[in-house]
């Protein structure tokens, strides 16, 4: 039997306006190499100016996973050549980051936690993109430059599910403090797996490979899923050593298998030295206090609604999981009043009705509706089936809830006189069933209770409808 060891390195592509080391845009999709300037095109004689807003971002991360913050980093050089880093180097910190030792707390479906070391995250800058098309490449040099902080785990991590678990809650984290927009499709967030294998009861670290730029979660769980197989059955077969070896590996989503690509190479390879050009961040004690006041994170804020809105504890933390899910809620309930009946129609029946590529940001009723919908519900103007046709009218329809629920004719008859009249109608032709629920078939209520809403057509309120028939029925 083998235990698995993981660790990650999560790449944060931070939302400042402009670039880590000039006045560049960061903006995604423009023309190829129109965002450039002379220094991130690494051209001789331009300096580097530190963005300071990176560094104030990297703060308020530090601050979110209860990290050291350093007040004096270094930035150093990263020396290796590809065609998308002009320079030859890439700016980064290699042995004092700007944020040091801290953690993440993940959580499992069954209510335990467990805490996941962060080793450290450090500022840099990223490299280009090159494209490959046909047997030539092409480069664009608009990322150059793009600030980034580097999440470096403790190998903590013993399975594809935790690594998930880990990388989601970061995701959320970084999503919920507004440092980074997070999006995995524009690889604004992204990482590097690292994978390595040892013997149940071992305590030994044996060879890593690096999954290198993943930036899908279901992606990462099949590569962590082929790179463990692969290297259970090389330990296996007794050939680990000659086909386990330190290196990147790329994920072919075609066909499910990770691939060599290079060498992995080690810190002496990169031969850092401090950037001459570039002093030492230097972070005052009133930098600390004023970025380390961070918006509510995800975990406390799952808290305070089961305490506020007494939700279960899962369906508080599904609700927090993203800021977007949370934020509509609490929306919803500046609206309506019960938490639990929210929880419900927001989690199943709303989203339950969204197609491919539909959210909560992009939801045709938005929370202020859905929240008019279920205090519909909680005032009895409408019953909880009637408020689902009236839900599925909104989802094509963009009108306002009291408009639908007359325009389809829901409203919920709740006068006493009216729905009286409807019992006592049923009655007068039941009194066989009358008499045999007086002589103590109570069974027999349901039926008149259904009969009245038939004869209704569901507009009448099932709780005054229960209630005026057992007045009758004495």
């Amino acid at each position: 039997m083998f235990e698995v060891i993981i660790g990650l390195e999560v790449h944060v592509q931070l939302n400042t306006n402009s670039k880590l080391w000039c006045k560049c845009a960061t903006s995604f999709g423009e023309a190829p190499n129109t965002n450039v300037c002379p220094t991130c095109l690494g051209l001789p004689g331009a300096l580097p100016v530190l963005n300071k807003e990176a560094v104030h971002k990297a703060i308020q991360l530090g601050t979110a996973i209860d990290a050291k913050i350093n007040k004096k980093s270094i930035f150093n050089r990263k020396n290796y050549f590809y065609p998308d880093l002009p320079t030859g180097y890439q700016i980064s910190q290699f042995e004092v980051p700007v944020v040091g030792m801290g953690e993440i707390i993940i959580d499992f479906d069954d209510g335990t936690t467990k805490k996941i070391g962060v080793t450290r995250a450090h500022l840099e800058n990223d490299a280009g993109k090159n494209t490959h098309v046909g047997d030539h490449s092409q480069v664009d040099l608009n990322r150059a430059g793009t600030p980034l902080l580097e999440i470096v785990s403790e190998p903590d991590m013993r399975s594809a599910d935790e690594a998930i678990r880990y990388l989601k809650k970061l995701h959320s984290i970084v999503r919920y403090i507004g440092i980074s927009d997070a999006n995995m499709q524009e690889g604004s967030f992204r990482c590097d797996v690292n994978v390595s294998i040892r013997p149940k009861g071992d305590d030994k670290l044996y060879t890593r490979c690096e999954i290198k730029n993943m930036n899908s979660f279901k992606f990462i769980e099949k590569a962590i899923a082929y790179e463990v197989q692969r290297q259970v059955e090389a330990w296996e077969d007794g050939v680990y050593e000659r086909e386990v070896v330190q290196e990147t590996r790329l994920f072919d989503v075609n066909s499910g298998e990770t691939r060599s690509m290079r060498g992995k190479e080690d810190a002496a390879d990169y031969r850092y030295f401090p950037d001459p050009d570039l002093l030492p961040l230097i972070i005052t004690d009133d930098m600390i206090e004023k970025y380390s006041q961070i918006p509510e994170l995800p975990d406390a804020k799952k808290e305070r609604f089961i305490k506020e809105y007494g939700l279960k504890e899962y369906d508080a933390g599904v609700i927090c999981a993203t800021k977007e899910m949370a934020d509509y809620f609490e929306e919803m309930l500046s609206v309506c009043n019960n938490g639990k009946i929210a929880t419900t129609w927001l989690t199943v029946e709303l989203q339950g009705r969204f197609s491919d590529g539909i959210n909560v940001t992009t939801s045709p009723v938005d929370a202020k509706k859905l929240g008019t919908l279920v205090k519909s519900i909680e005032d009895g103007d409408i019953s909880g089936k009637a408020g689902k046709e009236v839900l599925d009218y909104l989802m094509e329809n963009n009108e306002e809830v009291d408009i639908v629920i007359e325009k389809l004719g829901l409203k919920q008859v709740s006068d006493d006189g009216a729905i009286l009249a409807i019992i006592d109608d049923i009655l007068s032709k039941n009194q066989d069933k009358v008499e045999e629920y007086k002589g103590g078939k109570e069974k027999i209520f349901g039926f008149f209770v259904g009969q009245t809403m038939k004869a209704s057509k569901g507009s009448a309120n099932p709780q005054v409808v229960n209630k005026l028939l057992k007045e009758r029925l004495i």
